[in-house]
């Protein structure tokens, strides 16, 4: 996904000092520190996230240039121990649901776009040894939901690192909006079942995924276009078979390569299909 560099200055703008202390007393914490407050320390983790700050120590070193008060390292670090995780998943859940209303802008598509990635932080694995991940690292992943309408994510789950994708991406669907994914979330099951549930979708194939009785579908030849094909069939083996009949788009990427993806959307082009894929994940 693109790194933003608005979230600090949406934070400024969008929560106030009495929403933060509304958040923070509903999950029992009082902030009584005058030197270094719960907003620096929001604002802090905000600008370590996007410079991408080493330590604690960095921060504070380099911590004035970028507006926040001189402080010990030893500062940021108790206050981070002490403040609850869950003040920050309100604030982000707060900052999203202004910014849906706000900062909204149309795209090409005919529905909205919902986007579903994720990412995988990894420590050492003393640093969170509840979330063993390979070797010595431990590590904690993010299922990310990201409307490219808003540039911020609509929801967020997390989990330890070596929890698969698949099984949590089915909390980060949204009828009405198409979900669009990569390849570790495809499951011929699933799709079966948005197609039942009216969940529009555009998601990449697998490789290795047999392509049974295709039938093409009439569209208008261009030489400008990327697509390669466009056509109907059903997916799998004979053991492990959609029941349905979906829609398969085949295009070409920038870098020269095939990509296939398969969808329910049956009144858009078929590059209107392949924008909708290459405008996420490229």
């Amino acid at each position: 996904m693109n790194k933003h560099t608005t979230l600090p200055n949406l934070m400024q703008k969008l929560v106030s000092d009495e929403e933060i202390q509304l958040i923070a007393e509903a999950v029992g914490y009082r902030d009584s520190s005058r030197t270094f407050t719960l907003r620096e320390l929001i604002h802090f983790f905000l600008l370590a996230a996007m410079h991408q700050w080493k330590s604690f120590r960095h921060g504070a070193d380099v911590g004035p240039l970028y507006g926040l008060p001189r402080f010990h390292y030893s500062t940021v670090s108790k206050k981070a121990k002490e403040v609850p995780y869950d003040i920050m998943k309100r604030l982000l859940a707060l900052i999203i649901s202004k910014c849906n209303r706000q900062t909204r802008r149309s795209l090409r598509f005919p529905k909205p776009l919902r986007v579903v990635d994720s990412t995988t932080v990894t420590v050492g694995k003393n640093r969170l040894p509840w979330a063993p991940y390979h070797g010595e690292r431990a590590g904690v992943k993010l299922h990310v939901a990201y409307s490219p309408e808003s540039s911020l994510p609509a929801d967020v789950v997390e989990t330890t690192g070596l929890r698969h994708d698949g099984p949590v991406g089915e909390q980060l669907t949204n009828a009405q909006q198409v979900l669009v994914e990569d390849r570790a979330y495809f499951k011929i099951e699933r799709l079966d079942r948005f197609v039942e549930q009216h969940q529009l979708f555009v998601i990449r194939m697998k490789d290795n995924i047999e392509l049974h009785q295709k039938k093409s579908l009439k569209r208008l030849s261009s030489t400008s276009s990327s697509v390669q094909a466009d056509f109907t069939c059903q997916l799998g083996t004979k053991q492990c078979r959609s029941t349905k009949r979906h829609r398969v788009v085949i295009f070409r990427d920038a870098n020269g390569r095939d990509i296939r993806v398969v969808t329910n959307l049956f009144h858009a082009s078929a590059e209107t299909i392949a924008d909708m894929y290459q405008a996420t994940f490229r």
